[in-house]
């Protein structure tokens, strides 16, 4: 297999490290629904349709984000190696899976970049109560700022009228869900496993809370215990794009990246939820009553801190990377 050698290109070993850190990257169900490839010139990312949830997901839209996530870390990774990314998203309209094409450059990596490589291993989706404590306004300001750099809106849902909303949005999607056979099977095939490299493990998800506003999604077999107590001190924020088309897809799952790694790297706990924006309907309610202001609705987020005295959320796992990469040979640049 050809491999980088050139000095103004990174050597086999970076890429490995740096794509190893793409694939942390959160996805719905944990599907890691990407394929990478390696070519003289640049990284390929590529969307894995194999594993589209025809049932959760029958547009794309969460596989898009979850692949846009990935593109974002590998980003992050990368200049955090000493490799800026020129990023040509969507390159190629007879190749729709096709989703970016990565030149590298050499660079100096800043504080921040390494700062956020850091985070990714140690990101994870925590589905319990958080803490009480205020989320200070420095650091919703600076998600928002994140977020914004990837062309989207972050929205803090602030309780009143708009909370109520998305909390019925919610509760009304968990329960089509469940009146749906092709839905719950899909779910039941992709939780509840103990030793598999894809899918969320029973380790990480939570029981059911009978009174919750925002209840984790209905995963088989949890064994995660809630020390929480009392409401979710969570807050809960909206995450939406002026369009809604496969681009905005794609750069939106970016913006979710770095909402993520931020959260990660100043000490707050996260949860992506995205259960009420899978079904047409529901999600146009969420459009009109909570962020009300025409934008397409992406994703949710609850981001707070951990509760107090909680163990720390046990990694999910990865596929391995020989898994999602191709040969060299398959790509030219």
């Amino acid at each position: 297999m050809n491999r980088y050698t050139a000095s103004s290109r990174p050597d086999w070993p970076t890429i490995e490290a740096a794509l190893t850190l793409a694939v942390r990257a959160p996805s719905i169900h944990n599907t890691q629904p990407w394929r990478w490839r390696v070519g003289d010139q640049s990284v390929h990312l590529y969307a894995d349709t194999a594993r589209q949830l025809s049932a959760a997901d029958p547009d794309q839209r969460e596989l898009l984000l979850s692949c846009g996530a990935a593109l974002h870390h590998a980003r992050v990774a990368f200049a955090a190696l000493g490799w800026a990314s020129l990023v040509h998203r969507l390159p190629n309209p007879a190749e729709p899976d096709h989703l970016a094409a990565i030149e590298l450059v050499t660079h100096r990596p800043t504080a921040s970049e390494v700062a956020l490589s850091a985070a990714i291993p140690r990101r994870r989706t925590d589905r319990r109560r958080y803490g009480d404590w205020p989320l200070p306004a420095g650091h919703m300001q600076l998600l928002i700022e994140r977020a914004a750099g990837y062309g989207s809106v972050l929205r803090r849902i602030e309780p009143g009228p708009a909370h109520a909303r998305l909390s019925w949005a919610l509760h009304a999607a968990a329960q089509a869900h469940l009146n749906s056979p092709a839905y719950r099977s899909e779910l039941a095939a992709w939780s509840g496993r103990h030793a598999a490299t894809d899918g969320v493990p029973a380790r990480n998800a939570t029981f059911g809370r009978a009174g919750d506003e925002f209840p984790a999604r209905h995963f088989s077999a949890p064994v995660l215990r809630d020390p929480g107590r009392g409401p979710d001190g969570a807050a809960l924020l909206a995450l939406g794009t002026a369009s809604d088309d496969r681009l905005s897809r794609l750069r939106a799952g970016e913006a979710l990246s770095a909402t993520l790694l931020t959260a990660a790297n100043i000490g707050l706990a996260s949860c992506l939820i995205t259960e009420p924006l899978e079904m047409p309907d529901i999600r146009a309610a969420v459009r009109r009553d909570v962020l009300g202001d025409g934008a397409f609705p992406m994703a949710v987020l609850r981001i707070g801190w951990a509760p107090a005295g909680a163990g720390p959320i046990p990694s999910t796992p990865r596929r391995p990377l020989r898994d999602v990469l191709d040969p060299i040979e398959s790509v030219t640049s």
